[in-house]
């Protein structure tokens, strides 16, 4: 009796079947990210500070292509700042689509601010949690890591707008250079959810006024935001490509690697970090309602940080199908800050793809990149 090919029909039910259970029982046995080395310089609570190690390899994957390391080291350091929902995991994605990697593998020395698994007992963590007291610190232990003043930041979504808020809040003028990536710092331009906002503005002060009561002042509890909210919330702006990811893994269930890439995305998508309440309550009053940062100023700890304090080099991304961060949101950054050096792209992909998708090692990475390595020695 010949054995049954594994390309085969019946070999590749079978590994479909295995596959399938083990992802139950097994899960992380399909997750690949995170698998770059790195040294933990710093921890305050939840928050931690990585520095990567350099490759100690000559030639890297990215995608389908080769890529060589470069022997060159630059000289400013690049921190690398997660929005609050998504994990740091998307930093370092896969080992054929990693970000870390391929900064490193460009010649800079890359670290990264982890801010840690939320749950209900940090509903307290604030805007000013995160802009006043753990940015700052995480710059500082760059420095000193790297014993380098410079320091460059590359930001994706909501890490790009508190990096804005904490350059506008510092007055840090050894900020070098900053890269934001479909960061929403007009949300009254966020297509239908900013039309709203703007709708509902007006009224809400004028309620707000004659009541003489605020949303800032009701308990953090109330407003905590469950990491499977943002998950569902994120899902329901391209339900059909939920569903047609969940019938191509049926589809190529036998296929391990593709199992292991497809379960690593997921991970993403589905294991979001729940939202601090009393961070959601800045949010709501001072970004979305107020849109505070595209009016120039944000009320912080009691002090006005104001964003024409901000004079680094500057580039900022927009994705072009991008559903939850249209173009003009993220364009308002280049009129708030005062940085001669400014530049704006709009790039192929939607809020995801725009930064770890296929196509972004080509678009979004190579020109960050290129634009780092021009300003960073």
């Amino acid at each position: 009796m010949r054995p049954r090919r594994k390309d085969s029909l019946t070999g590749k039910l079978l590994s479909a079947a295995v596959h399938s259970v083990e992802r139950r029982l097994f899960s992380d046995h399909f997750n690949i990210s995170n698998q770059t080395p790195y040294r933990t310089i710093h921890r305050d609570g939840i928050m931690s500070v990585r520095h990567y190690q350099a490759l100690a390899v000559d030639e890297i994957q990215v995608g389908n292509e080769p890529m060589s390391v470069s022997a060159h080291r630059y000289r400013v350091p690049v921190l690398l700042v997660p929005p609050l929902a998504a994990t740091s995991m998307i930093f370092d994605l896969l080992p054929q689509r990693s970000l870390v990697r391929y900064l490193l593998a460009r010649g800079f020395d890359v670290y990264l601010v982890d801010w840690g698994e939320v749950t209900a007992d940090h509903s307290d963590l604030s805007l000013e949690t995160y802009v006043l007291e753990w940015m700052p610190a995480a710059v500082d232990a760059v420095r000193r890591e790297s014993g380098q003043a410079d320091v460059s930041i590359l930001a994706y979504c909501m890490g790009g707008l508190l990096s804005l808020m904490y350059a506008a809040a510092s007055g840090d003028r050894h900020i070098r250079n900053m890269v934001t990536v479909a960061s929403p710092v007009d949300m009254h331009q966020m297509g239908v959810a900013g039309g709203f906002l703007s709708a509902v503005y007006r009224p809400a002060q004028i309620v707000s006024g004659v009541l003489n009561v605020s949303l800032l002042d009701l308990p953090a509890g109330y407003f905590h935001v469950p990491g499977w909210m943002s998950a569902l919330a994120f899902k329901l702006t391209n339900p059909v490509g939920s569903l047609v990811s969940s019938l191509e893994l049926a589809v190529n269930l036998w296929d391990r690697d593709y199992v292991k890439v497809h379960s690593t995305m997921q991970t993403w998508f589905n294991d979001m970090v729940d939202y601090p309440g009393e961070t959601i309550k800045g949010m709501v009053v001072h970004m979305a309602l107020n849109n505070r940062m595209a009016r120039g100023s944000i009320k912080l700890g009691g002090e006005k940080a104001t964003f024409d304090r901000i004079d680094c080099a500057l580039l900022a991304f927009a994705g072009e199908t991008d559903r939850l961060v249209k173009i003009p949101a993220a364009h308002k950054v280049m009129d708030i800050v005062a940085s001669k050096d400014r530049e704006f792209c709009v790039v192929p992909g939607g809020h995801a793809g725009v930064f770890a998708g296929a196509g972004a090692p080509g678009n979004t990475w190579r020109i960050s990149a290129d634009w780092l390595s021009a300003r960073s020695d």
